[in-house]
């Protein structure tokens, strides 16, 4: 009775203790279940956290690195990527790293451009997890120094219908493999992200398109204000530069025969060492795209900036050239460039470029056919000035001269013939002044001939000698003299100039050139003359230039005081 009575009370505890250990494991699952919802939670609010703060940033580089830094945080790896593909969609153009330090990046040799795993993803962009890298048939292995990478997980990023890159993250929090649950939250931030790197690049799209408008007005305003022309193709590579968002820019015109290319202006931190280098004709990049009127695009510009002459130092990575104008009309071309390993550029950008080229050229265009206008304007109203002169001026002062010397004939006081004369001297004079006048008048803004150098020379002479020289041209100084010959004249006058300044302590001097069948300077001034002793070498050089060319040099003393120096050389034997 003992022993059923003690069986009994066993059974009775064992149906006592099955459902308390049955309550015990329901208990641990729910908690289990419940660690795993908060967990869930979590990782939901910290998705909802990332995708409101990667959908309130609106700079499309900021808009990726947020992108990246949420994917590696949610995924809980160690590094994380985004590669953006090029518009082919065959290769990656920009790579934005989290979990590597600077150190790191510059142990690296180059970015990945898109092959093995992450060419995989480009050819078939799907959801990708392994466990091993080095085991996949797609694997090529990693660049020298780079850090050692297993576990993988990469999830496409789509725009639209548009894989715009993917999200490459390694090396899973506590060495385990990546699990769906990484896959399916990755991918829930990527199909965010999409949304908001569109946004972005609208954004980005947008304000280049402001930029274009702004720059362009005020390329156009600037030309057509009469701001220097050089000023404005410099305002030219900056706005370029701000345009295509670049790193540098650069407009290089062609010379004369076409066959050959100055850049004139350029910006940017480190393009100052390429200003007014030539690039040559021919086979180049540069003679192309100015010749066929189509941008090119460069993934690597390096071979461009060495035709070019650059420093082996500046690195030039992407290159974009368009030409400044159409078909047939270009002037030249415009170059932007950013560093290595920076984005490439986009059609977008490219267009926009194009645009703001084709608006340059334009304004450029205009400024010139006004600049033609006015030049036209001023040497027709020169023009008609010197006939003024030449046919009324002239005219009544011969007139003058000849009733005066017709009155030396009547009168029979001699004081008063002599003062006459003088008079009519004075007159001659005057003819002579007032057709150099005439001459100086006909002479273009800019003509850089004899008459314009002359006139230089005296200029120049004008501070050390304290005062302006008068200077009277009679005859085609710049259409009968040879070239040689107008070089020794405008030495031998910059030589008589300066000895005047040295030792002749003059208050005045006159500068009078004739051309007829001889050249003759005559330079004269109202100082002390010249000395009989010291250094004549400034005289022999005058005399040696003369009979190098068949004339004669000599010097005589003023009847008031002062010095007149001859120089005279023939022409048609000097031609």
């Amino acid at each position: 009775m003992v022993q059923e009575r003690r069986a009994a009370e066993s059974d009775d505890r064992a149906r006592l203790t099955l459902p308390q250990l049955r309550l015990d494991d329901l208990l641990a699952e729910l908690h289990a279940r419940l660690d795993a919802a908060r967990g869930t939670r979590d990782r939901v609010h910290a998705l909802l956290e990332a995708v409101v703060s990667i959908g309130g940033e609106l700079d499309l580089e900021t808009v990726l690195r947020r992108i990246t830094e949420a994917a590696t945080a949610l995924a809980e790896a160690r590094y994380g990527a985004l590669g953006v593909i090029d518009e082919d969609g065959e290769r990656l153009v920009q790579f934005v790293t989290v979990g590597m330090d600077e150190a790191d990046i510059a142990r690296i040799d180059h970015w990945p451009h898109g092959h093995g795993i992450l060419g995989l993803l480009i050819k078939e962009p799907h959801p990708l997890r392994l466990t091993d890298l080095a085991t996949h048939p797609e694997s090529h292995g990693f660049p020298a120094d780079h850090p050692p990478m297993s576990t993988f997980l990469g999830v496409p990023i789509r725009v639209r219908d548009e894989v715009f890159g993917n999200l490459y993250l390694t090396e899973k929090a506590g060495g385990g493999a990546f699990e769906e649950e990484d896959e399916v939250i990755v991918t829930a931030l990527a199909t965010a992200a999409g949304i908001a790197i569109e946004n972005a690049r609208l954004y980005d799209e947008a304000r280049r398109r402001e930029r274009w408008l702004e720059a362009s007005a005020e390329i156009s305003t600037a030309l057509l204000s009469g701001t220097d022309p050089q000023d404005v193709t410099s305002l030219v590579a900056e706005r370029a530069r701000q345009v295509a968002g670049a790193t540098m820019a650069a407009v290089a015109l062609a010379d004369e025969s076409g066959e050959a290319f100055e850049i004139v202006a350029v910006d940017g931190p480190d393009a100052q060492p390429v200003l007014g280098l030539r690039i040559p004709g021919g086979r180049t990049v540069v003679d192309a795209v100015y010749a066929t009127g189509r941008p090119q695009r460069l993934a690597d510009g390096a071979a461009v900036a060495a035709e070019a002459g650059a420093p082996p130092g500046l690195a030039v990575g992407p290159l974009l050239i368009v030409p400044l104008g159409l078909d047939g009309s270009a002037r030249g071309v415009i170059a932007v460039a950013n560093g290595r390993g920076e984005p490439e550029f986009t059609d977008a950008v490219q267009r926009l470029l194009e645009a703001f080229a084709g608006q340059a050229a334009i304004a450029l265009e205009l400024a010139a056919r006004r600049r033609d206008t006015e030049r036209l304007a001023l040497l027709e109203d020169r023009d008609r000035i010197a006939k003024d002169l030449h046919d009324t001026v002239i005219q009544r002062l011969f007139a003058t001269a000849m009733t005066l010397m017709s009155t030396v004939r009547i009168t029979e006081n001699p004081e008063v013939g002599t003062r006459v004369r003088r008079a009519v001297d004075d007159l001659d004079g005057t003819i002579q002044q007032i057709r150099s006048t005439i001459f100086a008048l006909q002479r273009a803004p800019g003509d850089d001939g004899l008459r314009a150098r002359l006139y230089d020379v005296v200029e120049a002479a004008a501070h050390p000698l304290g005062f302006a020289p008068a200077v009277r041209v009679d005859g085609p100084l710049d259409n009968d003299v040879p070239e040689e010959v107008g070089g020794h004249l405008l030495a031998v006058a910059s030589e008589a100039l300066s000895n005047i300044a040295r030792h002749a302590d003059a208050a005045s001097a006159t500068v009078s050139v004739e051309v007829g069948a001889d050249l003759v300077l005559r330079v004269e001034d109202d100082g002390r003359g010249i000395s009989p002793v010291g250094r004549r070498s400034g005289l022999r050089n005058m005399e040696e230039r003369a009979h190098r060319l068949g004339g004669r040099f000599s010097t005589a003393d003023r009847p008031g005081g002062g010095t007149l120096l001859e120089w005279r050389v023939p022409l048609h034997d000097a031609a």
